[in-house]
């Protein structure tokens, strides 16, 4: 007979069922408990505090406690019976929303009357009215083995004087309500647990000339109430026990406040007690907070996504300067709404520091599903330095809400985008004339980056990609020169080897150095995809055996960038650290054989895409040598031109 394993029978004697060995579980407290919710103010702020008492209605609902306790001050009140009726139905229609039962508690808003004339307000001000529409002053309820008692503290002492809660006449309980008080504590007697619901903390300091202790004398000597709510003081204010008694102020769900300041006291909020056996618990939660999971669906995900990575298209092209660094041009940022419902954009200007002037500062936009629509900017520089140091090109900040059918608004986070801007296609021939031999060096986090849309090469085109690269130090993966994300192609280091990349027929395909890349020495790399077979050159020599691969590659809208790797949402990434100078991208090939003279410097003919010599920068950019003008442009401020000489070449 096998032997049981101890830990299976640790488990078994808790009530966890596993086949599995394993610590010891416990199982959760077994006890019957319930939730319920309380609102706090909802009065005396502005107008606004309506959508805060939905919004709150909303978040319970979610949470789906038994039922919802007020602590007063329900309406504005402070006015004649037809503004209050009003008011009345106002709180009524929200309130309604709420899918369990909710309870009132009278406060001073809710029954205090002004009119234009003091001889017309009624004996007992709006009490008839509260009474009649919400329920009666004081009250109490049995649920589950628990009272609820709710408490009036707005009595009048003497009727001819217009209710006051700074009259010490009048914040003492009545007579009728205290007798009323001791016999339903008696009535409640056999319940586990009673919770205390009432308008003004008369605990509090500022209530010392009232008759609490003689109530509070009456809930001890009851034994079983557990717990005093109330509100008014539009702050969160915990009392401490007394005598066994937890009291509690709430701050404002809806009310006035200064501002939204929890760490002080200031929220809205709602309370939510969870209630055991023998004991209760209570947190707050501030409005807003509570989250239908439901919202997150894969489609609406989907447009959110779709919104967090929107793009800002130029619409007039990228914007030129010239040599000197002058423009003056409009720019157009065309923006498209993808998602099933309207969203609302700010465009702002992050204008450089320097003599960039663009207006106006922002623009506002409303588009509907599926719209598009241009934003024109008018951008201007005089001209002046050009130094990498004092030139930058401008960005453009894009905050987006999303309007949901629901009235709520979803805001994305700040996304900043670069103002395409190049050169002049009509640089002068001079500016790559000269006995300048400069090289571009590249460190953590910078990169050059080429546009996709400046590179004329068709998926199905033969092309070398050539450079010339030196490594600062050991590494065991690096980009190189990359436009790679599940396509393309580029240059990298994998286990400190250098490589050549092509994404042809779903797959990345490879050929690659056997020997490890030496640090502080300069190679000649070269690349090239016929369309039928790769092979990868290294000073002039053929590396291995050409790879038999054929067909078009895949193609994305990416970046190249010389240093660096796109990511999903074309950010420079993953960068090389080192140096790299006369990079040339050319249609068609370039080397056939085994052997090639290499050269220092190239010259553009009809097949060059791309050549950047990087002997000079105008600001951010590197001119292009080529006939398609794709000017690259830093990323970052690592990348910057040094003086280096690259080694002598072998000759017959």
């Amino acid at each position: 007979m096998a032997a049981v394993s101890p830990m299976l029978t640790a488990q078994q004697s808790t009530g966890i069922q596993t086949s599995r060995p394993g610590k010891a579980l416990a199982l959760p407290k077994g006890d019957d408990m319930f939730h319920f919710v309380i609102f706090a103010d909802r009065t005396g702020g502005p107008a606004e505090g309506i959508e805060i008492l939905e919004q709150a209605v909303t978040d319970t609902n979610l949470l789906d406690p038994d039922l919802v306790m007020t602590v007063g001050d329900l309406i504005n009140g402070y006015n004649e019976a037809p503004q209050w009726m009003e008011q009345m139905e106002e709180f009524h229609g929200v309130m309604d929303g709420l899918k369990m039962p909710w309870f009132p508690v009278a406060g001073n808003h809710d029954v205090y009357w002004r009119g234009k004339d003091p001889k017309d307000r009624p004996l007992r001000e709006h009490e008839e009215n509260y009474e009649k529409h919400f329920g009666p002053l004081w009250y109490w309820f049995e649920h589950k083995e628990r009272g609820f008692l709710v408490l009036y503290t707005d009595e009048t002492g003497n009727l001819d004087k217009p209710k006051n809660f700074n009259d010490a006449e009048q914040i003492q309980m009545s007579e009728e309500q205290l007798t009323w008080l001791s016999k339903s504590l008696g009535a409640m007697k056999h319940l586990k647990q009673v919770f205390v619901f009432l308008h003004h903390p008369r605990w509090l300091a500022r209530y010392r000339e009232s008759n609490w202790d003689e109530v509070h004398q009456r809930l001890a000597e009851a034994g079983n109430v557990r717990a005093v709510f109330a509100g008014h003081i539009h702050r969160l204010n915990y009392g401490g026990f007394q005598d066994g008694i937890e009291y509690f102020a709430l701050a404002t769900t809806g009310g006035s406040m200064p501002g939204h300041m929890p760490q002080i006291g200031y929220v809205h909020h709602l309370n939510i007690v969870t209630v055991r056996e023998d004991s209760m618990a209570v947190a707050i939660l501030p409005v807003g907070s509570t989250i239908d999971p439901t919202l997150y669906s894969k489609e609406r995900l989907g447009e959110l996504d779709a919104l967090r990575n929107l793009g800002l298209a130029s619409a007039y092209g990228p914007l030129r300067v010239d040599e000197e660094g002058s423009i003056n041009a409009e720019y157009g940022a065309r923006c498209s709404n993808p998602t099933s419902q309207p969203i609302e954009l700010t465009l702002s200007v992050d204008s450089p520091p320097g003599s960039w002037r663009i207006l106006p500062s922002h623009r506002h936009l409303r588009l509907e599903p599926s719209e598009s629509k241009t934003l024109s900017f008018r951008v201007q520089r005089s001209g002046g330095s050009m130094d990498a140091d004092s030139f930058s090109l401008p960005r453009m900040s894009l905050d987006i809400d999303y309007l949901e059918g629901s009235g709520t608004r979803v805001s994305l986070p700040t996304r900043s985008h670069e103002v395409p801007v190049t050169l002049s296609s009509a640089l002068p021939e001079s500016l790559f004339e000269g006995e300048d031999n400069q090289v571009l060096s590249v460190s953590e986090k910078s990169a050059v980056r080429v546009d996709s849309k400046n590179l004329d090469l068709p998926a199905d085109a033969a092309f070398t990609l050539e450079a010339w690269i030196q490594l600062d130090k050991e590494v065991e993966q690096s980009p190189v020169i990359a436009k790679t994300e599940s396509s393309e192609f580029g240059l990298w280091i994998q286990e400190g080897r250098l490589q050549f990349d092509v994404h042809v027929a779903g797959s990345y395909h490879s050929v690659k150095m056997t020997d490890k890349l030496a640090t502080g020495e300069w190679y000649h790399v070269a690349g090239v995809y016929d369309l039928e077979e790769m092979r990868f050159y290294v000073d002039g020599q053929l590396v291995g055996e050409p790879l038999a691969v054929s067909g078009p590659r895949t193609i994305n809208e990416h970046p190249l960038y010389v240093g660096g790797d796109p990511d999903s949402r074309g950010r420079a990434s993953r960068f090389f650290q080192g140096k790299i100078d006369e990079v040339r991208l050319s249609r068609g090939v370039r080397y056939t054989g085994e052997a090639f003279e290499r050269a220092h410097r190239h010259e553009p003919d009809a097949e060059t895409l791309l050549l950047l010599h990087f002997d000079h920068a105008l600001g951010v950019f590197h001119p292009d040598h080529s006939d398609q003008a794709a000017h690259a442009v830093s990323t970052g401020g690592g990348a910057v031109l040094v003086e280096d000489d690259l080694p002598p070449l072998d000759t017959d």
